[in-house]
């Protein structure tokens, strides 16, 4: 029986956001986590086509995101690696860095919504639980999913606590307007992308 408990928390990053210090602080709470890794993507298999921010900066703003928190841990396992990032072979390695750790997945309602769409989810949901934290306006049809992914439900886990409709592309559109990004993203963060000049002009 796995006793130990460890948070994944994928992502772009593009900037990390309040939003997902939330999720990730929710889930270590309520599954007394013993840590959360922050693992950055390195290219986006959905996103193509999109301008990314460099990954060295998404790591940087991360790591500043998280650096007040000492059960957050960023991992740099997926943007190290080579493409396709997909989270159905990422886990593997996690795992064999915790053998004997229970995976948890934290995602928001509408990446629940969406599972069907990713690559190999019924695979993916043997080798990990969901951890899930509703999103304004995202229902789910439980008979859509267990047609699509059977037995998802059984591997879903409901967080409890304040949603937060806030996305990364909200704000980078926020940043383009030349508006106040205080308050969206940890100060360090913010400090981050005003010192990089990132977001700005990017039409």
């Amino acid at each position: 029986m796995k006793e130990r408990a460890i948070g994944l928390l994928g992502g772009t990053f593009d900037p990390p956001h309040v939003g997902h210090l939330w999720l990730a602080e929710a889930a270590r709470e309520q599954l007394g986590l013993e840590r959360v890794l922050f693992l950055p993507v390195g290219a986006p298999p959905h996103k193509e086509g999109r301008v990314i921010t460099a990954v060295s900066h998404r790591l940087a703003m991360t790591q500043l995101a998280i650096q007040d928190n000492s059960a957050f841990l960023l991992d740099t396992t997926d943007s190290d690696r080579p493409a396709p990032h997909t989270t159905v072979t990422l886990l593997p390695q996690i795992q064999a860095q915790y053998p004997d750790a229970q995976l948890w997945l934290l995602i928001g309602a509408d990446s629940l919504r969406d599972l069907p769409a990713w690559i190999e989810p019924q695979r993916l949901i043997t080798q990990c639980r969901l951890a899930v934290l509703p999103r304004p306006g995202v229902e789910i049809d439980w008979d859509v999913l267990e047609t699509a992914v059977p037995h998802i439900q059984h591997a879903t886990h409901w967080l409890d606590g304040p949603s937060v409709a806030l996305s990364a592309t909200q704000i980078r559109r926020w940043a383009e307007a030349g508006r106040s990004l205080r308050y969206l993203t940890p100060p360090a963060v913010l400090a981050y992308i005003q010192q990089h000049g990132l977001y700005r002009n990017q039409k």
